[in-house]
């Protein structure tokens, strides 16, 4: 194997780990969303817990973050709770940087 071929093998490795980290990192970012979603919405418990499930299943509707957005906004104005876009995204992202940590540290 050259040298190319290593470096080759590398980055490739490092690129499946980094998807790998992104997807984990975005499935816990969708759950915490979901369990502060349901904290607005008066959910507790079980039913806490299940809608977080749902927020995360939400995501696989299509690639980014929109189907999870559009889940959260729906809902939410379903039951009256007021939340701005742009609140409901700086949560998005906030909670982002949080699954990260969370993912680097361990817990």
């Amino acid at each position: 194997m050259t040298t190319f071929d290593k470096r080759e093998e590398g980055f490739e490795k490092k690129f499946a780990l980094d998807e790998e980290l992104r997807f984990k990192a975005n499935a816990r970012r969708n759950r915490l969303l979901g369990m502060w979603a349901a904290g607005k919405l008066g959910l507790s418990g079980p039913d806490a817990d299940a809608y977080a499930k749902e927020v995360v299943v939400a995501d696989f509707e299509e690639a980014g973050d929109d189907d999870v957005f559009r889940k959260i906004r729906k809902d939410f104005d379903a039951k009256g709770i007021a939340q701005s876009d742009q609140e409901i995204r700086k949560t998005m992202t906030d909670l982002m940087a949080h699954a990260i940590d969370q993912i680097k540290t361990g817990s």
